[in-house]
């Protein structure tokens, strides 16, 4: 891109960063860091200062963020770069012309950005080297904390508290099929003598066999009347393009991409591929970003290829533009995430592009494309009936115009209620109640704690990806079959100790979402030049240490007994029970370490093994934590699969189906079907 000219060289992340066998941070002297050089960085330090020292301008281009800006100060003071001259090249896409007037256009080294990066690693240091120690001496040694990560944790912790401690609550679905000259209406009680039965849209009003009995005696003593009919259209607004958080939600959701997978699939795409008739080309935007604006120049492009590609009620009069959803600060330098040009559509350049990283690139076009069209119409319909004193509804929609929906999906209520006018009366053909109970609040899903944590403040997008992966590594942590986040008894004992201790409303409560919020904002605070970095780290520090003196005294806390299985050891006849290691739980004999019998725990799933046909399919995990499928005679049998069997085999080509959730398909001839057999 930049020619003869030119030298181009990667420092490949950090030159320096703090050593990793002990605090490094001298904080009897205003918290000095003591950088070294990344193990390993030796020799490409010496050529890179050897090429500095034979080039007449050093420029740094490193990511356009606040640890790219350290790296950029890291490699100045390596390099001896003077931190006066303009060093600094940032852009946003790695393409021809943004490369180029970057580099025109160089800038200073942004030493608040820096200050508030080495804030932020400096207070992340002084708590995972001083609070790790303690969990060591007080639950086991090994153990690690961190001051995003127990923020995380503890929202694991206290849904998992909220459910078991959960007590539902009976109520009774009242359900009346009705007819009209040949239309037909599937009516919900909802009101008994003009006071509502539904909280939280639930029937929670109907929570006794009696009451539900009442009800449907009313309904069918009296007439069905029409009280109420109204159509109207809707308007919904075209969603967002992307910012880090919604990418890695939405590609959570809709590719079962894990954040950390999403990222490095988005670096690849930023970074550049080639691209046949293009060269070496960055497809997307800088994907680190909590910013939803749009450039004036990628606005106009995308406004003109939307008027030339589809009908002229998909383009508004005027862009849409959209402010940011994030309560803490934006860094508005970056864009949205986006293509770098809209021209080059997912389908055009498939073939350049690995499956993963064509998913992706579609998910981000199709968001940024949909997010600069028309709004969506639907017609939304709603019925009322009285039936004595019950008052019953059906709700309905329907889209008229798709708008931006031609691109990304809308979700709908159901079907558009056929038109009745008022007064008319239906025929009551069926009615029933169904018994049914409250339901605790879900577990967190990827997509859910990272929204959670955005919502509360609590760390940034180039922390997101990480949390997750971080607690799962230590332990804490697992997913279920719906890939949603549980504690273990060893993360429940880490946040029940952390919680005691350091989450008491001040600058110690490492754990309380409010407080690391508000360290979010105090490190926005460094970067705007509001506040110093000694300012924050060392306020901070006064409280942390002062508590960490006190849990110091805290008694050993004993962790829970292995749980046993009900079953004698077949070596030595001790109990089995349930441990968990590295690579998860497994069952092993409580008379370790004299009797070393151990065993996987298999978890079947109903399916035959279907290469064998004697063994049962069941789950396992690989080394990195992934789940697999494998033959339960292993190694007789050396069956394994990263998909689910099905136990069924295809209609068109005879092979093995598998699934995924409710979908079965064929790997062979790319055959799908729904499927009511769900078991998980």
């Amino acid at each position: 891109m930049l020619g003869r000219g030119y030298i181009v060289r990667s420092s490949k992340g950090h030159m320096k960063d703090l050593p990793k066998s002990r605090l490094a941070i001298d904080i009897e002297h205003e918290f000095t860091p003591e950088y070294i050089l990344v193990k390993g960085k030796a020799a490409l330090k010496n050529e890179l200062l050897k090429l500095a020292q034979g080039a007449s301008h050093v420029l740094l281009a490193s990511d356009p963020d606040r640890e790219g800006e350290a790296i950029a100060w890291h490699l100045a003071d390596i390099l001896g770069v003077n931190l006066s001259e303009k060093c600094r090249v940032r852009f946003y896409e790695i393409t021809e012309n943004a490369v180029k007037t970057a580099v025109k256009n160089p800038d200073y080294i942004d030493l608040n950005k820096v200050d508030a990066q080495q804030a932020r690693r400096i207070l992340d240091r002084l708590v995972g080297y001083t609070l790790s120690p303690l969990l060591w001496k007080k639950i086991r040694y090994g153990l690690s904390a961190g001051r995003v990560q127990s923020v995380a944790l503890n929202l694991i912790c206290e849904r998992e508290r909220e459910i078991m401690n959960f007590k539902p609550d009976p109520y009774f679905v009242i359900t009346a099929r009705a007819v009209n000259s040949g239309r037909e209406y599937e009516l919900r009680a909802c009101k008994l003598d003009g006071k509502s039965l539904v909280k939280n849209n639930l029937p929670l009003g109907i929570n006794t066999q009696e009451k539900a009995e009442e009800i449907i005696a009313e309904i069918k003593a009296n007439p069905l009347v029409v009280s109420e009919f109204k159509a109207r259209n809707g308007s919904h607004s075209a969603p967002a393009p992307f910012r880090t958080s919604t990418l890695q939600q939405e590609a959570s959701r809709k590719l079962s991409f894990a954040p950390a997978h999403t990222m490095r699939i988005a670096q690849a795409l930023y970074e550049g591929l080639n691209i046949p008739g293009r060269g070496h080309t960055g497809l997307i935007t800088y994907m680190r970003t909590d910013s939803l604006r749009i450039s004036n120049e990628a606005l106009d492009t995308c406004r003109k290829f939307i008027a030339s590609n589809y009908a002229k009620e998909y383009l508004p009069d005027k862009p849409n533009i959209y402010g940011s959803q994030s309560k803490a600060k934006v860094q508005d330098a970056h864009e949205a995430i986006r293509p770098t040009d809209i021209t080059l559509t997912p389908d055009s350049i498939k073939d350049a592009l690995t499956p993963e990283q064509h998913k992706l690139y579609s998910l981000i076009w199709r968001r940024y494309t949909a997010s600069q069209m028309t709004p969506a119409v639907t017609a939304k319909t709603t019925l009322k009936v009285q039936a004595g004193r019950v008052t019953l509804k059906q709700e309905g929609e329907t889209l008229v115009f798709d708008g931006w929906s031609i691109l990304w999906p809308l979700d709908l209520k159901g079907s558009v209620v056929a038109k009745i006018n008022p007064d008319e009366v239906l025929d009551l053909a069926d009615v029933q109640s169904e018994q049914k109970f409250t339901k605790p609040p879900a577990r967190y899903s990827e997509a859910g704690l990272i929204k959670t944590l955005e919502e509360n403040g609590v760390g940034r997008p180039s922390t997101y990806a990480t949390i997750a992966g971080t607690l799962d590594s230590r332990g804490y942590i697992e997913k279920n079959e719906e890939k949603r986040f549980f504690p273990t008894p060893l993360g429940m004992t880490v946040d029940d100790f952390l919680a005691q201790y350091f989450n008491r409303k001040d600058l110690s409560s490492i754990v309380d979402a409010g407080f690391t919020a508000q360290m979010e904002k105090e490190l926005d605070e460094v970067e705007d030049a509001e506040r110093k970095w000694l300012d924050v780290v060392g306020e901070f520090w006064g409280e942390f240490s002062n508590t960490l003196e006190e849990a110091e005294g805290a008694p050993r806390v004993p962790l829970p007994e292995p749980e046993p299985i009900g079953e004698a050891c077949p070596e030595c006849g001790h109990d089995l029970v349930k441990k968990r290691g590295r690579f998860g739980e497994f069952i092993a004999c409580s008379n370790y370490p004299e009797c070393k019998y151990t065993r996987p725990i298999l978890s079947t799933i109903g399916v035959k093994c279907p290469k064998c046909h004697e063994g049962d399919i069941v789950r396992r995990k690989s080394k990195k934590g992934r789940t697999f499928y494998g033959c339960s005679r292993y190694p007789d049998c050396d069956y394994v699969s990263w998909n689910r069997p099905a136990g069924e085999k295809c209609p068109e080509c005879g092979e093995d189906l598998y699934r995924r959730g409710s979908t079965v398909f064929c790997e062979k001839c790319k055959y799908k079907a729904q499927s009511d057999n769900i078991d998980e």
